[in-house]
């Protein structure tokens, strides 16, 4: 398998955040009563044609204990009544939350949904707690435009790893 790069980006400050406007029909809702299959869809929803394969050979307990953990929040995008895709965020130590997971649904790729979801990500980050820092990771066998996005928000790239696949 080819070399895969990985990115971790940061943001440090809620004023560094380049918001986009919010999208027409974009409905986001937190899933505030935490359903393990929920996640499990989403995951393999989104995930399934950007290689996102870590997960699947999870047992159930495995993804109940993950997304019904009290540090963890999952966050459901709607159009027209449909899942559009959806972002988990975890609390991590010294007051940082990560954004665990973010992504579209292929109907809803190139819809200009990308941006203002990811800002609304980026906002709920730092709404919870007392959030000093945001953090994210993504990789090479993403879509072409993660990186670009998550830069364009203004989160920084501190640093880059190449595993070999």
């Amino acid at each position: 398998m080819p070399e895969v790069s990985v990115y971790y980006l940061d943001m440090r400050s809620r004023e560094q955040l380049r918001a986009c406007p919010p999208a027409p029909g974009l409905l986001l809702m937190e899933a505030e009563v935490k359903q393990f299959a929920l996640n499990r869809f989403l995951y393999t929803q989104v995930g399934g044609d950007w290689q996102w394969t870590d997960r699947l050979s999870w047992s159930e307990r495995q993804w109940r204990d993950y997304a019904e953990a009290d540090d963890l929040r999952t966050w459901v995008a709607y159009v027209e009544g449909s899942p559009a895709g959806y972002f988990e965020l975890q609390s991590q130590p010294e007051h940082a939350v990560e954004i665990c997971i973010f992504g579209l649904a292929r109907p809803f790729i190139g819809k200009g949904l990308g941006g203002p979801l990811l800002t609304q990500a980026i906002e709920q980050a730092w709404d919870w707690g007392q959030t000093r820092r945001v953090l994210v990771n993504t990789c090479s066998l993403d879509h072409p435009s993660a990186l670009a996005n998550y830069q364009a928000r203004g989160m920084q790239l501190y640093r880059t790893e190449v595993e070999q696949g």
